[in-house]
C-alpha cells in the first residue's frame, strides 16, 4: 500500500510537472486555457480561478491541459491555440517535456548539494557484495579489484564506467585478495532503474555534499548523461540490437517501492530518471502524444497550409486506441513478471 501511494505520488508530480509546462507556455503566448487537468476519467474534485477549471480526475494516469482552438474547427476570438504562429504553438506543446528534463535538473541538484551523494573513498575496495554476477562469481568483501581485461583501474569512478559501458560483454578481473592474486570472469547485466551495466557490488563511500552553483552544474551533467543513455537505448531496442524492455504502470509503481525502501536519495534519483524517460516518451512521433503534434505543425509550416483535421483526429484516434492496448499488454506482462 506504501509502494502504490509513493508511486501515486511520483506519477502526479511528473504530470503536473509536465502539464504546467504546457500551461505556462500557453499563458505566455495568451492563449485561452479552459482546463488544467491532472489525471484522466471522472472529475473528483474540480475548482474555476479565472477563465481556467483546475480539476483532479479518477485515474492517475495522464493529464492534460485543454486550450481554446485545440480543435483546429473550432472558432475563437483570436487567442486560440489554432490562432497562433507555428514557432508559438511548437513551444507549447515542446514545454512539457522540457519541463520533465528541468525536474530531473532539479532533483539531481537537489541529491548533489542538499542530500549528498555516495562516493567512493577513493579505493577500488569492495564494500559490499550484493545479489548478482559479482556474488555469483565468488567475489567477497574486502577483494581489492585493480584491473579490468588487463587495464590497471586507479579508482573506483574508472571501475564503474567501465562496468557501466559493458552490459553483457565478460570482463575479466583482476582481483587481490589478502597475499593471492586471482582473476575473475564476470558479465555486467542490466540494472532495469539505470540502464547502466552492474554487476552487484558496492564501494566503501562517504557521502559528500557539494555548493549549489556545483549542484546545479552536476545536476545538468547527469540529466544530460541520463538523456543520452536513455535515447541510445531506444535506438539499440529499435535496431534490435537489444531486447525490448517496456514496464506499464504497474512495473512503475514496484519500481518506485523498491527505490522508496532505499532512502529519499535513492527515490529522488529514480523519479528524476522517470521523468527524463517521461519526456522522452512524450517526444516520440506516436500519434495522440506531443511528438506526433510536432509532426504535424513541422508539416504545416512546409506546407503553408495544416493537414486537414479530419485526417489529424483520426490519426490521433487510432494512435491513442494503439497506445492504450500497448499500456493493457504490458501490464499484463509486468503481472506475470512480479508473481514469476
Amino acid at each position: 500500500m506504501n509502494s502504490i501511494l509513493v508511486a501515486i505520488l511520483v506519477i502526479g508530480l511528473i504530470i503536473i510537472v509536465h502539464e504546467l509546462g504546457h500551461y505556462l507556455a500557453a499563458k505566455a503566448a495568451d492563449i485561452k486555457v479552459d482546463e488544467f487537468a491532472v489525471g484522466m476519467g471522472p472529475k473528483i474534485f474540480g475548482i474555476k480561478h479565472g477563465e481556467t477549471d483546475y480539476s483532479l480526475r479518477a485515474i492517475p494516469l495522464g493529464g492534460y491541459v485543454r486550450m481554446a482552438g485545440m480543435d483546429p474547427e473550432e472558432k475563437t476570438d483570436g487567442r486560440g491555440f489554432n490562432n497562433k504562429t507555428i514557432l508559438q504553438r511548437m513551444i507549447v506543446i515542446f514545454a512539457g517535456s522540457f519541463m520533465n528534463f528541468l525536474l530531473a535538473v532539479v532533483l539531481f541538484a537537489m541529491l548533489f548539494s542538499f542530500i549528498g551523494m555516495p562516493a567512493p573513498d577513493g579505493s577500488n575496495i569492495v564494500g559490499q557484495v550484493l545479489e548478482g554476477p559479482a556474488e555469483q562469481a565468488g567475489l567477497q568483501a574486502g577483494d581489492q579489484l585493480i584491473a579490468i581485461n588487463g587495464e590497471a583501474v586507479n579508482d573506483w569512478v574508472e571501475m564503474t564506467q567501465v562496468i557501466h559501458q559493458n552490459e553483457g560483454n565478460n570482463l575479466t578481473f583482476t582481483v587481490q585478495r589478502d597475499d593471492t592474486t586471482l582473476q575473475v570472469d564476470i558479465v555486467p547485466v542490466r540494472n532495469p532503474q539505470t540502464g547502466l551495466g552492474m554487476i552487484g557490488i558496492a564501494g566503501n563511500t562517504i557521502t559528500v555534499t557539494y555548493p549549489l552553483g556545483e549542484g546545479l552544474r552536476l545536476g545538468i551533467a547527469q540529466s544530460i548523461e541520463f538523456l543520452v543513455l536513455i535515447l541510445n537505448l531506444l535506438v539499440q531496442m529499435v535496431t534490435g540490437q537489444t531486447a525490448v524492455e517496456l514496464a506499464g504502470p504497474v512495473g512503475i509503481v514496484q519500481m518506485t517501492g523498491e527505490a522508496s525502501e532505499h532512502g529519499i536519495g535513492t527515490l529522488l534519483r529514480w523519479v528524476a530518471i522517470l521523468s527524463i524517460q517521461i519526456g522522452i516518451l512524450n517526444l516520440l512521433p506516436i500519434p495522440a502524444l506531443d511528438g506526433s503534434r510536432l509532426i504535424f505543425l513541422g508539416i504545416e509550416g512546409v506546407r503553408g497550409k495544416p493537414i486537414p483535421p479530419e485526417k489529424e483526429n483520426m490519426v490521433h484516434l487510432v494512435g491513442f486506441a494503439m497506445l492504450i492496448m500497448l499500456v493493457i499488454f504490458v501490464t499484463y506482462n509486468d503481472i506475470l513478471r512480479i508473481f514469476n
